[in-house]
């Protein structure tokens, strides 16, 4: 028997299931992960195997706590962070998924979005969730596959079927269907959830034909969640945090104070800075959605969603077969032509913040005679800083404030190239902190700090370090031509489209 000073975080995310274990002092010491498989069975549909996910859940973290050689006794919490808006809906008996998961990246409820906003109920979801109508959210993408999948509408009425984002279904399935019950920071991103009042909204609901009884219950971000059946792990382990990967990374880079603004590069890139205890609306095409709440208590955030980042340089390894690993961009961009100016719009599903432009799709601009792999893999980074400027110039226009760092992380965050060209391209100091993989140590904290064995926010504050520090080193008459000539590009693409 070893001793609860760990915690075991799950990291269920678009491309990977990954289970990390951290010790008493919240240093990771070990790591699994596992890909899995990516279906597009149309054009811009995207979805994922519950059950694959599940398997891979369960794989992980049994390797992952043999790897650090601990068995459940010596794990004070669970905690669990997730792809957020991805949907699954299964029966309420057997746990059997009545489809495949519909992926935040699916598009295939755009048509349906775009007649809401038609019929003029944006202001009603800004208003109530924080929200602009998207497909991106989980909401249109439950009322699809009630509305598509044989008998589902009809069991659905009669209070047969569950529906949850990810965190849901592995919570239901690590309790073995006794828990039914996600997260406020997840539940803010299903387009269903008014944000004000911290509960599922009757108009919202009403509007999308969605029945009361499909809802999981919503809870803290830090909670006594439920415990994991015994004969997964050994013995029967507490779940006490969860919170979606873009708010447990915020918490995971300790941004706890109004102002501070964190960055994740992981298959999308998601910025958001923290508001405090206010709900502030954007006029500007950001999202207003919880942070976390603790102890009932709402912080609130502005978040600004760029959809393709990694999956970017995923692109040019699967699709292209431009480099066999990520890491090879980085050379690739230092020896890119310096006088090449090649612009990628990686609109590959559409853009999100601040355009929401469902219909728009990716494309190159500038290609010579003389382009090749090196420019295009620059153009792939690049890409990525650009949009995160969008983000940042939108910010601006809602009148937040400058900020004095920005803090970073996730997978693409190791090279060095493109984190620099971040601090230019914005003209702000880039922070990556020691601790890279922050969307689990948040999961982490959250279930740390539930458990007693973590200290509060403030000692957890004082714990973040950061390990690279990238100064903007640009001359402006250098990086605003560079950013006119991506505005442009964008115009391009969406005139396009």
């Amino acid at each position: 028997m070893s001793q609860p000073g760990h915690v075991l975080a799950i990291d269920q995310g678009t491309t990977s299931s990954r289970a990390m274990v951290f010790d008493s002092g919240g240093t990771p010491v070990a790591q699994v992960n596992r890909e899995f498989t990516q279906h597009y069975p149309r054009p811009a549909w995207v979805e994922h195997e519950p059950e694959v996910i599940w398997q891979d859940t369960v794989w992980t973290c049994q390797e992952a706590m043999r790897e650090a050689g601990i068995d459940a006794s010596g794990v004070a919490a669970i905690g669990i962070t997730n792809q957020r808006e991805t949907t699954v809906i299964w029966d309420a008996e057997t746990g059997a998924p009545i489809h495949n998961a519909i992926v935040w990246q699916d598009r295939r409820t755009s048509g349906f979005c775009d007649r809401l906003k038609e019929e003029g109920h944006a202001g009603l979801v800004q208003e109530r969730t924080g929200l602009v109508i998207d497909a991106y959210f989980s909401g249109s993408k439950v009322a699809w596959l009630l509305n598509n999948v044989d008998g589902a509408r009809s069991r659905a009425d009669a209070g047969k079927l569950r529906f949850g984002t990810i965190d849901c279904y592995l919570l239901w399935k690590l309790t073995g269907g006794r828990v039914h019950a996600t997260d406020t920071s997840n539940a803010a991103r299903t387009m269903l959830f008014n944000i004000h009042t911290q509960d599922w909204d009757y108009d919202l609901l009403t509007l999308l034909n969605i029945p009361r009884s499909l809802m999981p219950e919503v809870r803290d971000n830090a909670c006594e969640f439920g415990t994991t059946e015994p004969s997964l792990f050994g013995s029967a382990i507490a779940v006490r945090g969860m919170a979606g990967d873009q708010q447990a990374a915020t918490f995971g880079q300790c941004c706890f104070e109004p102002g501070m603004i964190k960055s994740t590069y992981g298959t999308g890139c998601f910025a958001l800075i923290n508001t405090g205890d206010t709900a502030v609306t954007s006029k500007n095409q950001l999202l207003t959605t919880v942070a976390y709440r603790l102890g009932g208590k709402v912080t609130y955030a502005i978040e600004g969603s760029i959809f393709i980042a990694g999956a970017a340089v995923q692109w040019l390894r699967d699709e292209l077969k431009l480099i066999r690993t990520a890491p090879e961009t980085e050379d690739l961009a230092r020896n890119a032509d310096p006088q090449s100016r090649v612009y990628l719009v990686p609109a590959f599903t559409g853009l999100g913040a601040p355009y929401w432009d469902q219909d728009a799709r990716g494309a190159i601009f500038g290609l010579t005679r003389g382009t090749g792999p090196a420019e295009i893999a620059r153009a792939t980074l690049e890409s990525v800083c650009f949009q995160t400027r969008d983000l940042f110039e939108a910010m601006a226009a809602d009148g937040a404030e400058k900020p004095a760092a920005l803090r970073v992380d996730g997978g693409m965050v190791a090279n060095d190239w493109a984190m620099q060209f971040l601090a230019d391209i914005l003209g702000v100091t880039v922070e990556r902190p020691m601790i890279t993989e922050t969307t689990a140590l948040g999961a982490a904290y959250l279930g740390g700090m539930q458990a007693g064995l973590y200290p509060d926010m403030e000692g957890l504050s004082r714990q973040w370090e950061v390990e690279a520090t990238f100064r903007p080193v640009m001359a402006e008459n250098t990086r605003e031509p560079l950013y006119d000539g991506w505005r442009d590009a964008v115009r391009r693409t969406r005139s396009a489209s």
